[in-house]
């Protein structure tokens, strides 16, 4: 087999993995080809510029070859160009520096079986939010790390659990009507809680860990897309500003996310910033921006970073916000469509029919 051989087939390949994930499926094993836009962008790339480097463009399946690849090329660019700092910012940076309206929020998914919890309190104190929220927390973790965050957080809500969707909130700000949810199953929970800022003024907090689809346990992406757009819906009816926090276990530009951000109304911190990726830790090259902070268009973004190493194979996502809610006419989120809305309504209908089937089953 010759090079030029190789790099077609490496080119075929290139072709099926972009235009997998435009399957309207929501098997894992469709939905996983979401994620490596990033990779794929940089293989096509160096895939197409060999091919023109080594090879004369004179034949016509070479001419087809070529056009092919760079189609593919201006897609992916396409799809990760808005997570560059090339981009225009969706969320714009603070204008205000009145602490009173200020505040910093961090999510850490410190990964359940992570015995360093030494390390993650260490970014805790380095970072100093006022909002923590800490995923896949179980006993022991609750154990290792309340101590010591109860003395620097007045107000918490928790549902520690062993089954790596325990979820720990600390905050700093005083909370209201703060209720634990189990929007898909009773061992998924999530968090919504009512925030006043020193300033006097109020936003919603909505705290989510989906379920991912995995081929052992749960092979379809519907409960996580699910829980994502029955989150949308809260957030747009919300009177008060809005966050949105967690692992979503699904990156930023894929459907599932894009589909709930235009449901939500809400802006992507990381548009016109960059990527941050969060995951996986323990790789330098398939890493992924799963962690996200949402926010409606009364904040704006004084910092927005990826934070240390804590032991997880989750980096930490961290920002500094300040609520301005006199200036959301500038970087107002366009209305979703009403086929964006048929289509949320109907993967939370299909949820409730798939729960219903697997209750009958039992």
């Amino acid at each position: 087999m010759t090079f030029k051989n190789i790099l077609q087939i490496l080119g075929g390949i290139a072709v099926v993995l972009t235009l997998v994930p435009f399957i309207a499926a929501d098997y894992w094993w469709i939905r996983i080809f979401d994620f490596p836009h990033l990779q794929l962008t940089i293989f096509t790339a160096i895939a197409t510029l060999a091919y023109f480097i080594k090879f004369d463009i004179k034949w016509a399946k070479d001419y087809a070859f070529v056009s092919i690849m760079t189609a593919c090329l201006v897609f992916q660019i396409l799809k990760i160009y808005p997570y560059t700092p090339l981009a225009e910012k969706e969320v714009l940076d603070a204008t205000i520096d009145n602490s009173d309206n200020s505040f910093k929020v961090m999510v850490a998914n410190v990964l359940q079986k992570n015995k360093d919890h030494n390390k993650l309190l260490q970014e805790v104190e380095s970072k100093n939010p006022d909002i923590l929220l800490l995923l896949e927390t179980d006993r022991v973790w609750l154990n290792a790390v309340n101590s010591t965050l109860s003395k620097k957080y007045t107000y918490y809500k928790g549902a520690p659990l062993d089954n790596t969707y325990g979820m720990l909130l600390y905050s700093k700000l005083p909370m209201q009507n703060t209720e634990i949810h189990y929007q898909i199953d009773d061992s998924i929970p999530s968090i919504e809680t009512k925030v006043k800022l020193p300033s006097g003024s109020y936003f919603q907090l909505y705290a989510i860990h989906p379920t991912p689809p995995m081929p052992q346990h749960n092979p379809m992406s519907t409960d996580r897309d699910a829980e994502m757009m029955k989150t949308a819906f809260k957030s747009r009816n919300m009177q008060l500003p809005v966050l949105v926090i967690g692992d979503f276990n699904d990156v930023a530009w894929s459907e599932s996310t894009q589909l709930y951000k235009e449901v939500s109304e809400l802006l992507d911190l990381r548009i016109g910033r960059g990527l941050f990726n969060t995951f996986s830790a323990n790789s330098k090259i398939m890493r992924w921006p799963l962690d996200h902070i949402f926010v409606s268009e009364h904040f704006r973004a004084k910092e927005v970073l990826r934070g240390n190493d804590v032991g997880s194979d989750h980096f930490p996502a961290y920002a500094e916000l300040t609520l301005e809610s006199d200036k959301k006419d500038e970087q107002t989120p366009s209305p979703p469509s009403e086929n964006q809305l048929k289509r949320a309504y109907q993967i939370i209908e299909k949820e409730a029919t798939q729960k219903d089937t697997r209750k009958e089953s039992n």
